[in-house]
């Protein structure tokens, strides 16, 4: 039993044995003590004054001696008003550091569930572009969730949806047949996804073309004139001939989507992203379209006099919400709707996480409503892990006209600003050729990772790429030197050492500085839990990063190596490898690779 579960049945026990009343283990809620007052733990007394029949701080004074005397482990405590601040003996982070600093899983559930499995859904491009700034947030975040999860003990199944077809893909198609005289990945030099991409832009180009000359010819708004450009008619005819399965077009749209995943794949790659199951839009589309003619019949969904079928929301306090056109073609809810009765049908799934940019909320808001309307009882599995879009000092990102930034070129601009950067600080003077370029690697990836996952997922971000790669403030590469300069002791120590570290380390009078550094590993599985619970990697980054400044304050201030007590010098070495265990454990929550040497 952990010490917390022993304290607060102590506490339980002490107001049922003063009160006469049955006290639920749920109510006794402990907190960590703020790092203004003294103590590990606090336990506010104030709900509970009524059974206990006394002020406030005979009430946390009568539990205090209560708890000492019911835990061992418990060598104070003291009393702020309303609230008991409980401290731990120094055997008790000295025990800790004994027992648990040589678990290489330190901080992960002892066992994955046996429960229904958590779907992690994230990164889902289209076929038409390649993966850009935003894609990035969104696979980092969703990859990470997924890490932190399983850490928490759940079973993960990492989903990704390709979005395959439609009018967006028909463009890039319809671009590529009209101008591209054969241009291939091979001939252009160009990956296939960047390749694509650029028709698409290109149709974009010569549509504003034509808009323009149709609005010059006749006073019709704008948007009329897009809607009855011949270009546009020619996507749309596209779209249907795809969808009566041209045999011209379906060969056009595999050679061009098989372009588009190997520029995919070799980007994923790049980023440390990988996936369970792969699922693709053109597949599920029909299946969504099924469903909802089941619906129609059933009388659950209405058929308005065009033709078009729709969802009555109104008891919901939501619109009507389009699932059929009239010529009986798929919305973009549609194929969601077949997805996720694919995913339920397969995985059972306790929850089926989506993450989507914010911009979404009333999309998934109205899925969940739709499902239910046609009797979907695992609706309510459904989850939108909604996050804030990520901007640029110049502004936002138009895909149709060219101003995204492209995945890769900003990773390339990672990598040359991470060699710029240490080279500068002649950090890399001694290394190879070959170990360089993994570290400039590491250490842009790990740049690029922190910056956007130590925001809160909900929160709109700017991004800049100088800030990210600093080795000061807080940042993946000041961790990532953290961890290198814990491992250059460790080399230093040598194996032989670090194999032979005395364990009769309660001779060592421990400071309070290294109990706040134990005090803070123990707090890591904690924070896995709680990041796990909120979806949130934000927590797990923060805390890496006062994990650092808390050991880098210790290492200035207290020999490790140079210490001449054998004893003491044993125990700091000890303590800094658990750090760097810690550290290690944390970032690889977040996809991020720690060197050994920086």
């Amino acid at each position: 039993m952990a010490v917390e579960e022993k304290i607060a049945q102590a506490i339980r026990l002490a107001i049922q044995a003063a009160s006469g009343e049955e006290v639920p283990e749920e109510t006794i809620v402990l907190q960590k003590t703020r790092k203004d007052f003294e103590g590990d733990v606090t336990f506010v007394v104030f709900p509970f004054l009524k059974l206990l029949k006394r002020s406030p701080e005979e009430s946390a004074g009568f539990l205090g001696k209560e708890v000492i005397s019911r835990v061992e482990e418990v060598d104070s405590f003291n009393v702020v008003k309303g609230f008991l601040n409980i401290s731990l003996k120094k055997s008790f982070w000295l025990d800790f550091l004994l027992t648990q600093s040589g678990s290489q899983d330190y901080g992960k559930a002892a066992t994955i569930s046996a429960d229904k499995p958590v779907i992690v859904e994230y990164s889902s491009p289209n076929t038409n572009k390649p993966l850009h700034l935003g894609h990035i947030r969104n696979n980092l975040l969703g990859n990470s969730v997924a890490r932190i999860l399983e850490a928490s003990g759940k079973q993960v199944v990492k989903v990704n949806l390709v979005n395959d077809r439609g009018i967006h893909i028909c463009k890039s198609m319809l671009a590529w047949i009209k101008y591209g005289q054969g241009e291939t990945p091979e001939t252009s030099g160009k990956k296939g996804d960047k390749l694509v991409g650029d028709y698409y832009v290109r149709f974009e180009t010569e549509l504003r073309k034509q808009v323009q000359e149709v609005m010059n010819s006749r006073a019709i708004t704008e948007e009329e004139a897009r809607n009855t450009a011949p270009l546009m008619l020619e996507a749309r005819d596209l779209l249907r001939k795809w969808e009566e399965r041209d045999p011209e077009v379906i060969r056009v749209w595999e050679i061009m989507n098989t372009w588009v995943y190997r520029g995919f794949d070799s980007t994923y790659t790049r980023l440390g992203i990988d996936f369970d199951k792969i699922y693709y839009e053109s597949d599920t589309y029909l299946l969504g379209r099924t469903i909802v003619l089941e619906g129609l019949k059933e009388g659950r969904l209405i058929k308005k006099a065009d033709g078009s079928v729709w969802a009555d929301l109104s008891d919901d306090n939501l619109d009507e919400k389009l699932l059929l056109r009239t010529d009986g073609t798929s919305v973009y809810i549609t194929q969601d709707i077949g997805t996720a009765q694919l995913r339920h049908d397969e995985f059972k799934p306790e929850k089926m996480l989506y993450v989507v940019g914010n911009e979404q909320n009333y999309h998934f808001e109205v899925l969940k409503k739709v499902l239910k309307k046609l009797g979907k009882s695992w609706a309510d599995t459904i989850h939108h892990l909604s996050y804030g879009m990520v901007e640029l000092p110049d502004g936002k990102m138009k895909s149709r006209e060219g101003t995204v930034v492209d995945a890769d070129d900003l990773m390339d601009e990672m990598v040359e600003t991470a060699r710029r950067t240490t080279e500068e600080l002649g950090k890399t003077t001694d290394f190879s050729e070959t170990y360089k370029a993994v570290l400039y690697h590491t250490i842009a990836m790990g740049a690029l990772k922190y910056f956007i996952l130590k925001v809160d997922p909900r929160k709109n971000m700017l991004f800049n790429p100088a800030e990210s790669i600093d080795f000061n403030g807080n940042t993946g590469p000041f961790i990532q030197y953290t961890h290198a300069r814990i491992a250059s002791m460790i080399r230093k120590a040598g194996p032989e050492r670090m194999a032979q570290l005395r364990t009769d380390i309660h001779k060592h009078q421990i400071h309070p500085k290294e109990i706040a550094l134990l005090k803070h590993i123990y707090n890591y599985p904690g924070m896995v839990r709680e990041a796990a619970g909120e979806l949130n990697p934000a927590l797990i980054a923060n805390f890496t990063y006062e994990l650092c400044k808390e050991f880098n304050q210790f290492y200035h201030e207290f020999p490790v190596l140079n210490e001449p007590d054998r004893h003491i010098s044993d125990f700091r070495l000890q303590l800094s490898a658990f750090t760097a265990l810690c550290i290690r454990n944390a970032m690889e929550l977040l996809g991020i690779n720690v060197p050994e040497r920086m």
